[in-house]
């Protein structure tokens, strides 16, 4: 009868503890919201940029580079995220800080196959982190329509996963609630 218990037990903790952390909100929540310093980058066809760019939008700002091995393998992961749910209401920047700009982005979306996401790169490299206030890749911020930081995540992640994809409609509905 011990041993039936253990089994059971030993069977349960891990959906336990799925559940319980299913119930957390993926990133660092920002509480209150944080204004994020002014970030100059260049988009695909060599306009400037600023997240000012993005006000009206929920934003999934990822910091990253192609020689970053844990980046290699997030980035795909947030296509599928831009083409469910890109538009009017929420858009993922993709933020490369490679040194060989955007030939090496255009290099490794052709690799891998990305379709979906805007090609964004600056030239300040691991200056960009710091002024984010973060010093590893990947980074990634989620950014309120209001432009405040709404909170981040430090580490990969699977972006294209049910549950990412839930979190981000409900923050996208909660948004556009509050911040018409």
């Amino acid at each position: 009868m011990r041993q039936l218990r253990r089994a059971a037990v030993g069977a349960l903790f891990p959906l336990a503890v799925s559940i319980a952390n299913a119930a957390q909100p993926p990133f660092a929540m920002s509480d209150p919201l944080k204004e994020l310093p002014e970030l100059q980058f260049t988009g695909g066809a060599g306009q400037a940029r600023t997240l000012a760019n993005f006000t009206g939008k929920v934003v999934l700002l990822n910091i990253w580079a192609t020689w970053c091995v844990p980046c290699r393998k997030e980035i795909p992961t947030f296509d599928r995220p831009q083409a469910a749910l890109g538009g009017p209401d929420f858009e993922v920047a993709a933020l490369s800080i490679d040194a060989k700009g955007m030939d090496a982005v255009n290099k490794f979306y052709a690799e891998t196959g990305i379709r979906h996401l805007a090609r964004y790169v600056t030239s300040a490299g691991n200056a960009a982190l710091e002024t984010l206030g973060v010093f590893g890749l990947p980074a990634t911020f989620l950014i309120g329509r209001r432009g405040g930081e709404l909170g981040r995540k430090i580490d990969p992640a699977e972006w294209d996963s049910p549950e990412m994809t839930e979190f981000l409609k409900q923050v996208i509905k909660q948004q556009k609630e509050t911040n018409p």
